[in-house]
């Protein structure tokens, strides 16, 4: 479960600028889109960030995706003198050669986690992990250089300080060596997806479906409900294989690592609109890329909706009908649907969805670039909005800041007839 998520000094963010997940103490428990991390704090299963083109939006979704890949990685895949993928905010000089810094705070197992570090191209400059394991926040270690102190609930990182390079952060070091609370909280990360709407999670749904059991039909449903037309999807490991080829090949090559091939099943009708069978397309092939993006997310949404992950979808809606952006939005909020109170986080233009069905404002967050290049990140919260329904018309006029503001008059002498540039002298 996240509850909050900072980044500064990293691409558009020169500040720190932080996202959060707590929900606003206004009817906490009577919005089905809220559940309770602990006793004190209850969480949102969904937010939506707007903003205009180069505002920063995706650029907080890199940060993430970032600092999950640097604590998962970097004492495998960082060698001695191998440089640090942090890119500091390079439009000002007094950031550029600051190191960027990242924390996360948490729930794992039951326990709430606040982890960070700062880190240039270099080296990591600081690293930190607090632990609440009752009631108040108990420090597990921090480093600052190659200076580590070491709690007394982290005995696990006890005499690899030596082992831990400039370049490679501790708590990935710790969890190398079996540690339980670093391998909790490395677990944390492999269950935080950042993914893009623009990518194809093909292969990720096709796993899903091989797992077996309801897993195959949770698929069928989750087309079905789409409205596609789509009545069922198979995989069919032999597709494109000689028919000529010995049924004992074949056989073995649909349980083998063969290039497995989307099949859809659609109703078929005699002349009186009849059902009389079904028919066999092939995803790529014959169904619209609209659908085959449908099917794409579908193996990321389900498995998040399984286990209860945090999922972060840049341009969620890229080629999908607003309905359908409605849709996935509600699977994550309906507590039927979504029983392990998995999150969703995704940033979008889609202003139809900007309503109090699908929001409450404590989830719509706004990115806006300033005069100097920096983002800034900030909630609908921040304004006395209107009781009404929806945003999409106040956020429209611009009451909330981050959208563009598209100087017309500045291009219009491009279009000009005045404008001679190019033209004959005849």
């Amino acid at each position: 479960m996240l509850i909050e998520f900072s980044v500064g000094n990293y691409l558009s963010f020169r500040d720190r600028m932080i996202l959060t997940m707590a929900a606003a103490p206004v009817r906490r428990s009577a919005r089905p889109d809220v559940f309770p991390a602990d006793k004190d704090l209850s969480l949102l299963k969904c937010a939506v960030i707007y903003g205009a083109n180069a505002s920063g939006k995706s650029n907080l979704f890199r940060a993430m995706a970032f600092m999950r890949h640097f604590a998962l990685n970097s004492f495998r895949e960082t060698g001695a003198h191998e440089e640090i993928n942090a890119e500091p905010f390079r439009l000002s000089s007094e950031t550029e050669n600051m190191p960027s810094v990242f924390e996360i705070i948490f729930v794992q197992d039951g326990i709430r986690y606040r982890y960070g570090f700062e880190a240039d191209h270099l080296k990591v400059h600081a690293e930190w992990l607090f632990h609440v394991p009752e009631t108040k926040e108990a420090k597990l270690f921090v480093r600052e250089g190659t200076d580590f102190e070491i709690g007394n609930h982290f005995g696990e990182g006890k005499g690899l300080e030596t082992k831990t390079r400039n370049n490679a952060l501790f708590l990935s070091v710790s969890a190398q060596f079996n540690g339980r609370i670093s391998g909790a909280v490395l677990k944390w990360f492999g269950n935080f997806d950042i993914i893009s709407g623009f990518e194809d999670y093909t292969d990720m749904t096709i796993k899903y479906m091989e797992k077996g059991g309801a897993r195959s039909r949770k698929i069928d449903e989750f087309l079905t409900a789409a409205d596609l037309g789509i009545l069922s999807a198979s995989i069919d490991k032999t597709a494109g294989l000689p028919k000529d080829i010995p049924r004992s090949v074949r056989e073995a090559l649909k349980n083998g690592p063969a290039e497995a091939r989307i099949k859809t099943s659609h109703h078929k009708h005699d002349k009186n609109r009849k059902i009389v069978g079904s028919e066999h397309f092939g995803l790529q092939e014959n169904e619209s890329k609209g659908a085959q993006k449908i099917f794409s997310l579908a193996g990321p949404v389900l498995t998040a909706l399984d286990i209860g992950k945090t999922l972060v979808i840049d341009e969620m809606d890229a080629g999908l009908h607003p309905l359908i952006t409605g849709f996935l939005i509600q699977l994550f909020r309906s507590g039927r649907d979504n029983p392990n109170n998995a999150q969703l986080i995704f940033n979008t233009h889609n202003t139809f969805i900007l309503n109090t069905k699908n929001f409450g404002r404590d989830q719509i967050w706004f990115a806006e670039k300033d005069r100097y290049g920096a983002t800034d990140l900030y909630p609908l919260l921040d304004y006395k909005a209107a009781n009404h329904d929806s945003h999409e018309q106040d956020y429209i006029l611009g009451r909330y800041g981050a959208i563009p503001y598209i100087d017309t008059d500045g291009f219009r002498p491009l279009l000009s007839p005045d404008n001679d540039e190019g033209q004959s002298d005849e």
